[in-house]
């Protein structure tokens, strides 16, 4: 269950494309697995600028608190507000109904260095 046209960090977070100098973040399924049952998620409100490697929210589950961490830098344009009342969105649907925020970055080409699908498939089977 790795997607061939994202991309994706060490840190299991997936970044997809979302145009207009936007990306769409989510964490990947292999990453939702981990963590079990998610139970809530806090995410920054739009306008929050972040930085790559910063934390950007938190996911709880029945297991344990991680922290979501921003993969590139950028403001944060949008959330996913259907988490609010349906964090398990993340656990059934990872790849579209589960994505995090929306950021807008300053440089999209730098979506070109984050892992690639096989790239990702390498550090999860490790």
């Amino acid at each position: 269950m790795i997607p061939e046209d994202l991309r994706y960090t060490a840190e299991h977070e997936w970044v997809a494309s979302a145009g207009g100098g936007a990306v769409r973040v989510g964490i990947t399924h292999f990453a939702q697995d981990a963590l079990g049952d998610i139970v809530f998620v806090q995410l920054p409100e739009a306008g929050v600028v972040v930085a790559a490697g910063e934390s950007l929210g938190e996911i709880e589950s029945t297991k344990s608190v991680s922290e979501i961490y921003a993969p590139l830098a950028g403001t944060v344009s949008t959330r996913n507000e259907a988490l609010v009342d349906t964090p398990e969105l993340i656990n059934s649907d990872p790849y579209r109904g589960g994505w995090l925020v929306e950021i807008t970055v300053a440089d999209p080409a730098v979506v070109d260095g984050l892992l690639s699908a096989d790239a990702y498939r390498e550090l999860t089977e490790s």
